[in-house]
């Protein structure tokens, strides 16, 4: 038997032959291959080729095995079904490549097959005769890009035979048993095509450069295979890309002289035809789509803009003459979204593979590449980016104002697609995409932005209009997340006072000035007045919009911070508790505003030694936050710093070093070094060290923290007091009490002018004082201050919180220094395991003050046995018998 490896050169290969009057086609079996071999440079596709041998040798009889290899032009359908023909020879009796390009070049190749098989003289003949044949014979239609092709007409009638289909049009796979979506090469794989393209060696040098190549390629085979070729002819590897920076179209758009394949086309010629076949709107679209990021595109964007209405100044309704042009292709009678007309237009896009959907996520995409290509095409550039601006800026004006974080993310790639290079926001959009960009924790963008914004808003509209007023307060609330607390202080002031005067104190745009002002307040540690004003915010918003109303429920989350500021961690906790389970029933358990809800409620917990319960409840969140917001957002960041708070405050030191040092260096990349919040992770980096019992460590820290701190918010911010506070504890853990004492002095002074002398914050003062105090040997004015602080901290947090009981034992070593052992029986010790679970520093000072203590006093003190168990475990010894 002869095979049909024969001359695969030739066209067709004939071997043997048959009366077409024959009316048993089958008597002398007729072979043949016309398929030429694979293209010498294949590589890779290993995953495509195995999925295809399976299929292939699938021995369920009775059944026209069918496959269908789709994607974009350029991505080597054609020649991985090639690869798989020359594999698996053997298989088949006969191969036929049709070439699928338009009908009559179908029927011409059938026609050809019947002519020189002498079975007749028309394609009807040729795929009859196929029908007829009952070995494996393979029929490969090739590129069947043409959407309108009906390609059943040319399979033979027959529940046997084989069928590869390469096609553009992902809508053939409706004809697939299987089916693959021949895509982006692997990256090993397209780094050895680039290299055997311009016959280089695969040595580790020239292969780390062609990995950069090839990425920016973003792996497509006939992009690879070019860029090869032209590094052939100039020997220049390592200068490629940039060259290819500068001539993209040029490279993309050059036939190598040597080709190693039939292939005609360039990738962009490959990419232009299918763009020719489009219809005018199915083109604008794309064109559109490709000034947007070539990722997540959805067509809730268009459905959204459609439903625009114009309640702002600026932009006009001329601004988006085109915009509204665009989408008044889609709009029925009666403002209704025509979604068969925009999935005509979609469908019309993707029977080219220039655009994909994603069924699972709602969104389309395009190859990076073809993005690219597609915006160099666009000749009216102005009025393109005019139109898209307008789509995206509406589209941004309809989200509710309480959904715009959980849309930012994924959206600023986009803008930032839209805006690259200094493009010129036309029409104005710019306070929709600054709140899109402050929603994400872009706060220079957003600030930038608004900024722009509000000198357009005074040319046009002058100083008092409401949309300045409303920008200024967006304004002043960018400058409160960047830390420039008193710049949005001073403006949310003026602004304020303009609402009162002209839209009176109820209006919600004068409520919402004082909402952003109360946490400007908080934020600058400045309580006087504060609370009240967040009262009676509260109370209005409440009575005009409603216990429920998404302002409202902003209201009483902005008066639990200041609760917690005012170290009323027990209202602070019952408020956010009723917040939770409000924003729990209107958005959701992962709506990013829950998400913030509950992160401030852990810190609550974590403030009344709630420890188990505060870590649950983050561990429950924080993985949500980072999927929705990303791992580098602000408010990421904060939740992963508090949850290494409740890792910390359970002894689990390594496990809060690793996550307080992320976060350090991700502050520093999103908000800088001299942000606030940067500060504050570098005093968690050093409370950390002291935990671990790295005080050298920690004391450089603090130096350098309280250094910036008093740069950029000044002596008496009361986040500066705190960390000279931390700075004066980590001196008495080193034993440098003239030191600490000198900072202890201070910061107590500072806290009580501005918390007053029943804030936690406070009593920390002087407890730290107080031990200083008795390191010194002044046992008097520690116990004093002891004293004072254990009535208060039994008040404010209880009895068994570590703060309370680290009172206790310290006050109890004062009574022994001060040989008062009547006063110090009083003080019962707590359990062991609950100072020994707290792990703090303080716990190791005080357990060894009283130790020192009742070592001098072993012989007067009553309950020895019981003072040696309690120091035994903490491996300090006791002199029971003296």
């Amino acid at each position: 038997m002869l095979t049909t490896n024969l001359d695969t050169n030739r066209q067709v290969h004939l071997l043997g032959s048959a009366s077409v009057a024959d009316s048993t086609l089958m008597q002398g079996k007729q072979y043949f291959n016309n398929c030429p071999p694979a293209s010498r440079m294949f590589q890779g596709r290993q995953d495509i080729l195995e999925n295809m041998q399976h299929f292939f040798s699938q021995h369920d009889l009775g059944k026209q095995r069918i496959y269908v290899l789709y994607g974009l032009g350029g991505g080597g359908k054609t020649q991985t079904a090639l690869k798989f023909i020359e594999q698996s020879h053997s298989q088949f009796s006969s191969t036929c490549l049709i070439d699928t390009s338009t009908k009559e070049t179908i029927e011409t190749a059938f026609k050809d097959v019947a002519v020189k098989q002498r079975i007749g003289n028309t394609a009807e003949d040729a795929i009859q005769w196929f029908a007829a044949q009952k070995d494996e014979w393979l029929l490969l239609f090739d590129n069947a890009d043409e959407p309108n092709i009906d390609l059943n007409k040319f399979f033979p009638r027959c529940k046997h035979g084989n069928i590869i289909i390469t096609t553009r049009n992902p809508g053939l796979c409706v004809y697939a048993g299987a089916n693959t979506h021949v895509n982006n090469m692997e990256e090993a794989d397209a780094a050895m095509l680039l290299l055997k393209t311009a016959a280089l060696d695969d040595i580790s040098k020239n292969r780390e450069t062609a990995t950069t190549i090839v990425k920016e390629l973003a792996y497509l085979p006939l992009a690879i295979i070019q860029a090869g070729a032209f590094i052939a002819r100039s020997r220049n590897l390592e200068g490629f890309l940039t060259i290819y920076a500068t001539n993209k179209s040029r490279l993309l758009n050059e036939k190598p002289a040597q080709s190693h394949d039939s292939y005609e086309w360039t990738v962009y010629t490959t990419w232009q035809m299918s763009f020719n076949r489009l219809s005018p709107l199915a083109a604008r679209f794309l064109q559109l789509c490709s000034l947007l990021h070539h990722k997540g595109i959805s067509e809730e964007f268009f459905i959204s803009a459609s439903k625009y209405r114009f309640t702002s100044a600026i932009p006009t309704y001329e601004d988006l003459r085109d915009s509204l042009a665009f989408l008044s292709e889609f709009v029925l009678p009666g403002e209704t979204w025509n979604s068969l007309r925009f999935q005509d237009i979609t469908a019309e896009v993707m029977a080219y593979s220039l655009m994909e959907f994603n069924p699972d996520q709602a969104v389309f995409s395009m190859h990076p590449l073809v993005h690219g290509w597609c915006q160099s095409i666009i000749i009216d550039q102005e009025a393109c980016h005019s139109s898209i601006i307008g789509i995206l800026g509406m589209y941004i004006g309809c989200i509710p104002q309480h959904d715009t974080e959980l849309q930012s993310v994924r959206l600023v790639p986009h803008l930032d697609a839209l805006l690259r290079g200094g493009t010129q926001m036309f029409p104005d959009f710019k306070s929709q995409y600054a709140r899109i960009y402050h929603g994400a924790g872009h706060y220079t963008k957003a600030e930038n932005l608004w900024a722009l914004a509000l000198q357009k808003h005074r040319e046009v509209l002058g100083d008092d209009h409401q949309d300045i007023l409303r920008t200024m307060t967006r304004l002043a609330d960018a400058y409160m997340n960047l830390g420039q607390y008193e710049k949005a202080k001073t403006l949310l002031v003026h602004v304020l006072d303009k609402q009162r005067q002209i839209l009176g104190n109820d209006h919600p745009d004068t409520l919402e000035s004082i909402h952003t002002l109360v946490l400007t307040y908080h934020r600058l540690g400045q309580y006087g007045n504060t609370l009240e004003l967040g009262l009676t915010a509260l109370a209005k918003r409440k009575e005009i919009l409603g216990e429920d109303h998404p302002d409202t429920v902003s209201s009483m989350v902005a008066l639990g911070l200041l609760y917690d500021g005012l170290g009323r961690f027990e209202a602070a906790m019952k408020l956010l508790i009723l917040v939770l389970e409000k924003q729990r029933q209107s958005l959701g358990d992962d709506h990013p505003k829950t998400l913030m809800v509950m992160n401030n409620l852990s810190v609550e917990y974590l403030n009344l030694g709630k420890f188990e319960e505060a870590k649950y409840l983050l561990l429950s969140f924080v993985e949500k936050k980072t999927h929705i917001l990303g791992q580098d957002h602000p408010r990421t960041l904060l939740s992963v710093g508090i949850l290494a708070r409740a890792y910390r405050s359970l002894g689990k030191f390594a496990k809060a070093h690793a996550l307080y040092m992320s976060v350090f260096q991700k502050h520093c990349q999103v908000l800088g070094l001299d942000h606030p919040h940067t500060l504050i992770s570098m005093s968690n980096m050093a409370m950390s060290y002291n935990y671990l019992g790295q005080y050298g460590d920690a004391l450089k820290l603090y130096i350098s923290v309280v250094e910036k701190q008093r740069q950029i918010l000044g002596d008496v911010h009361i986040d500066t007091v705190t960390f000279i506070g931390y700075l004066g504890d980590t001196y008495n853990y080193l034993g440098q009490f003239e030191e600490a004492l000198k900072l202890n002095l201070l910061t107590l002074e500072k806290r009580q002018d501005i918390l007053g002398g029943e804030h936690p914050g406070t009593l920390k003062s002087m407890a730290s004082l107080a031990f200083t105090y008795g390191a010194l040997g002044n046992f008097v004015e520690a116990k004093r201050l002891q004293v004072y602080v254990l009535e208060k901290r039994r008040r404010i947090v209880g009895e068994d919180h570590p703060d309370t009981l680290r009172t206790m034992v310290h006050l109890k070593a004062m009574y022994y220094n001060l040989g008062n052992i009547e006063e110090a029986n009083k003080l019962a010790l707590p359990a062991p395991e609950k100072l020994i679970a707290d792990h703090h520093p303080d716990t190791q000072l005080v357990i060894s003050s009283l130790a020192a203590a009742a070592n001098r006093m072993a012989g007067k003190v009553e309950k020895a046995e019981e003072l040696a168990q309690f120091f035994h475990k903490f491996n300090i010894s006791f002199k029971v018998d003296e």
